[in-house]
């Protein structure tokens, strides 16, 4: 089936390591005070990735952190006949999750290294474009907060 505009191939996380641990919104704010009383960017709201799924991109002024809020996706099943049928399982609602992506020093910063990422969020590539300007930079994150390097598309330098 062909991607609509606006959705993307994947998301970023899996650009930046597939061991970023993600939390719930919740977890995150209370994780860090600092984050709810910062002013935060909205980096973009209306990111699909190939399922239709939302995410968005945003960065905490006052902690550096700039991370992917993933919508939780509905359970979709397909009967005999090729109907799709779509159940919200309980707490559906409640299952937002978070990904810290990378720890950028400024709002300046920001806007430099993901200069071109709302052109680039429509587009099939959005999480690739986003991974690689992260990595590029040297400020993309894994779990532990530690940064990943910008290994280039053929793996680690030999």
């Amino acid at each position: 089936m062909p991607q609509k505009a606006g959705q993307c191939q994947g998301i970023a996380i899996t650009q930046l390591g597939d061991s970023v641990r993600p939390m719930d919104i919740d977890e995150f704010y209370e994780a860090d005070p600092r984050r709810r009383a910062s002013a935060e960017l909205e980096l973009g709201t209306e990111w699909l990735d190939k399922d239709g799924v939302r995410h968005e991109l945003n960065y905490v002024e006052d902690t550096g952190e700039l991370y992917v809020v993933r919508e939780p996706s509905p359970h979709v099943t397909e009967d005999p006949f090729g109907g799709l049928h779509v159940s919200a399982p309980p707490g559906y609602d409640h299952k937002m999750t978070v990904h810290i992506i990378a720890k950028i020093p400024s709002v300046e910063d920001v806007h430099r290294i993901l200069d071109g990422w709302q052109e680039s969020m429509q587009s099939d590539r959005g999480a690739d474009w986003l991974g690689d300007r992260l990595r590029k930079a040297g400020v993309a994150v894994g779990p532990g907060g530690d940064p990943i390097p910008d290994d280039g598309p053929d793996g680690p330098d030999r």
